[in-house]
Parts: C-alpha cells; structure tokens; sequence
C-alpha cells in the first residue's frame, strides 16, 4: 500500500463523508426510501390483521 494511494483516499473520505449520512443521496437512495415506505405500510397492515384477530379471538376465549 502506497502513501500516496492512502492520502487520496482519506482525502476523498474528507470531501464526501457528510453526504453519506444525508437520507436519499446514496447509491439507491431514492428506491431505499421507497422500500422503507412499502415496508412500513406492511409493517401497519399486518399489525391491523393481528389485532383484529386477537380481538375476535377472545370472544371464544373460555375464561
């Protein structure tokens, strides 16, 4: 490993490591965004369907 390479690649860290925290400007960023979304509408309609079964389940409940 050469000094030099090592010093261009700190020095391209340095210029564009506050980009890679910013939501949506990755690589995929906007289809990440996109993906998360879907998943958290699956994430609310799955939770719908359980607590509308837990619900009717417990009229059969024998307690």
């Amino acid at each position: 490993m050469h000094p030099n390479q090592i010093t261009a690649w700190k020095k391209q860290l340095l210029d564009s490591a506050a980009g890679a925290f910013v939501a949506g400007t990755g690589p995929g960023g906007a289809e990440s965004e996109a993906k998360i979304k879907e998943l958290h509408a699956k994430i609310g309609e799955l939770t719908m369907e359980r607590d509308f079964l837990d619900h009717g389940f417990t009229r059969f409940d024998p307690k």
